[in-house]
């Protein structure tokens, strides 16, 4: 069973953006905020995140090795880093940073095997697609800091991103297949889009209350999660660098998890002066 990556993902993000987009307005009904969103800002986190985004990455998996484009894609919390230091003035502290820089030596390790010396075109489609799902996170921090709702963050990203994709999809002349999908291809879209529902759903809730640089560096730990579950239901070898990766993983993302954010942070020097007071 195989469908197209770009009707793929269209029609999973335009459904999970309709569902949120009912979320927003009942969340934001009692305090009528819904028409007073920034849609300056949140239309570009769809188009750029939701849709240039998967556009350039797939388009980029066509020309490079799987294992590549993803240890491309996993330098993510690098980008995020660097951004959310210039433009959320996010403070990284030495333990955060050892334990990112832990981990990435991890991912390089498990994904060692998958690397190589030449660049190809395809990379540089993935790399750029990381950045601008970089850049969409930036945004979509920004305006929750801004009081924005995360359910309208969350509704922007996948509805306007699903509306890019199908504009492609008709310009290279695949929105056809979409009519063409079988009975067993839907099914695959509809349960697949359940758990893309509960990953957005949870991700850029959780922006609303810790750092997006320590969010983004607990994403690291999806390799590791990928190879237990691929040891136990595919019965698949692990060899000795991944398992030394995976610890380095585990190791760092522990210290990422006792980290404060830096909101945490303020709140608690806000409380200590309540006390004092």
């Amino acid at each position: 069973m195989r469908i197209d990556p770009l009707v793929f993902t269209a029609l999973r993000s335009f459904f999970i953006g309709i569902i949120f987009l009912f979320l927003s307005l009942y969340f934001t009904r009692k305090h009528k905020t819904f028409n007073k969103v920034s849609w300056k800002w949140l239309v570009p986190i769809g188009v750029l995140g939701g849709g240039f985004a998967f556009w350039m990455y797939f388009s980029g998996l066509t020309m490079t090795f799987a294992g590549r484009a993803g240890f491309i894609h996993k330098t993510l919390p690098i980008w995020i880093g660097i951004l959310a230091f210039i433009f959320l003035k996010e403070k990284l502290g030495k333990k955060m940073l050892i334990a990112m820089g832990v981990m990435l030596l991890g991912l390089v390790l498990m994904q060692l095997n998958n690397l190589g010396s030449e660049v190809r075109i395809g990379d540089l489609l993935i790399l750029g697609a990381t950045i601008l799902w970089a850049i969409e996170n930036i945004l979509a921090k920004k305006v929750m800091m801004n009081k924005e709702s995360n359910w309208v963050v969350t509704f922007s990203r996948m509805f306007f991103g699903s509306l890019v994709l199908f504009a492609v999809l008709l310009i290279v002349g695949k929105l056809d297949l979409i009519a063409k999908l079988s009975t067993e291809q839907a099914l695959f879209i509809i349960i697949s889009g359940i758990l893309l529902f509960f990953y957005v759903l949870t991700w850029y809730w959780g922006l609303k209350y810790i750092n997006l640089s320590k969010a983004a560096t607990i994403l690291l730990l999806a390799p590791v999660i990928t190879l237990v579950l691929g040891m136990v239901w595919l019965n698949e070898k692990v060899f000795i660098l991944q398992l030394i990766g995976s610890f380095l993983i585990l190791l760092g993302g522990f210290f990422v998890a006792g980290s404060k954010s830096e909101s945490r942070i303020k709140k608690q020097k806000i409380l200590n002066e309540e006390e004092l007071n």
